[in-house]
């Protein structure tokens, strides 16, 4: 079931010049950012909370990342929306049961969430996420 938007992610090519802007506009708390590497996806991000959710902005470590590959053919800008469930494996199922695809089997992502992206083809060109928390 899903619960809620968990964030909104946005790709920069530059995370610290991306953070001071986002700071600036949201007026928000620097110690209440988390930045963090995500060997998984190939980037680092940071998390901005934004009440009950989060702006989630992404760097490439590597011309390698897929977030590289993006912003080469789109330059800065929103990259995906990732929707909070309770149980990744079972919407996995769930939306195959009904044609969805996924791009690739659930993984661990940034907080140690289980994640798992839908194919946009299938979502209005929407990158969608399903993220679990840790238990």
């Amino acid at each position: 079931m899903i619960k809620k938007i968990d964030h909104i992610a946005i790709a920069v090519q530059n995370l610290e010049t991306a953070l001071e802007t986002f700071r600036n506009v949201l007026g928000c708390d620097p110690g209440s950012i988390r930045v963090e590497e995500v060997p998984s996806e190939n980037v680092r991000v940071a998390f901005i909370p934004v009440g009950d959710t989060k702006i989630e902005l992404l760097e490439p470590m590597s011309e390698e990342s897929p977030i590289s590959k993006f912003l080469a053919k789109n330059g800065d800008g929103m990259h995906h929306i990732a929707l909070e469930t309770s149980d990744v494996e079972n919407e996995v199922e769930r939306l195959q049961s009904q044609g969805v695809q996924t791009l690739g089997q659930p993984k661990e992502g940034a907080g140690g969430k289980k994640i798992v992206f839908l194919h946009p083809k299938q979502t209005n060109r929407v990158l969608l996420e399903f993220a679990q928390k840790k238990h």
